[in-house]
């Protein structure tokens, strides 16, 4: 099958059978990317549709491109993944991105679901309570990146340290301990978020390392990074690419 043909089936696969808008003014533009992103792309590694489209949500959420996060949430369901999968890979944007970029995102998702028919709000995944998301955060802010934490937490300066505990209670706490998600996705998505924002190459490097702490190997992030490529663009991909290769080197 070449890409011309994989490209098609791909999109219905995802979209159904409708035919792209931009068919219709930019029939050039819209072939160059159909071919791309569904005939090569989403044939690149061993990722799955769910986890390409999970990944594809976080991007987009983080680059604010609404419409086009839309189509995806609806192209989500369609792969099988669960509206709860949805809102926690959404949910998950919040410590990078902020709220306000997060809302939006979620405001999106929310559009999709109702016009499917899917009663909101959905179940709570919430794990922890106000008494235990700083001990529970942690502890899985630990398990991710290791003794790096306590070292990190003693070394903050005092009019800091609240900073440092704002990201166990509030970035681990809040949200990787959630149900909905597996530890391993959760910090794939995170490494696809802050290498689409762009200048948080040393949190990149830090996530990379995350990521293999977990169990998420250097193909699996080759291909997380490169689905990403189309959502926002070469220079941020190669710059993930670089950290990745800087963390697990080419053997």
């Amino acid at each position: 099958m070449n890409r011309i043909e994989k490209s098609k089936e791909t999109y219905k696969r995802l979209f159904g059978d409708g035919v792209p808008a931009a068919y219709a003014t930019d029939p050039d533009f819209q072939e160059i990317l159909s071919r791309f992103i569904f005939g090569e792309v989403f044939d690149q590694g061993k990722l799955d549709d769910k986890q390409r489209e999970l990944i594809t949500l976080v991007v987009l959420a983080a680059n604010q491109t609404l419409p086009q996060l839309k189509a995806h949430a609806n192209a989500a369901l369609n792969v099988g993944l669960t509206p709860v999968e949805i809102k926690e890979a959404i949910y998950q944007c919040a410590p990078y991105l902020g709220f306000p970029k997060t809302l939006n995102a979620v405001n999106e998702v929310n559009e999709v679901f109702k016009a499917r028919n899917i009663e909101l709000p959905l179940e709570s995944q919430t794990q922890v309570t106000d008494d235990t998301r700083l001990e529970k955060g942690l502890a899985v802010q630990t398990e991710i990146f290791g003794d790096v934490i306590a070292k990190m937490r003693e070394s903050a300066p005092d009019n800091q340290k609240h900073i440092q505990d704002y990201l166990s209670g509030f970035c681990f706490g809040d949200f990787y301990t959630r149900n909905g998600l597996d530890l391993q996705t959760r910090e794939l998505l995170t490494l696809c978020i802050i290498s689409a924002l762009g200048g948080a190459e040393g949190q990149v490097k830090a996530h990379v390392q995350g990521n293999k702490n977990v169990g998420n190997d250097k193909e699996t992030l080759i291909a997380a990074i490169t689905h990403c490529l189309p959502y926002m663009g070469f220079p941020r991909t190669l710059n993930a690419i670089a950290k990745i290769n800087e963390v697990i080197p080419e053997s």
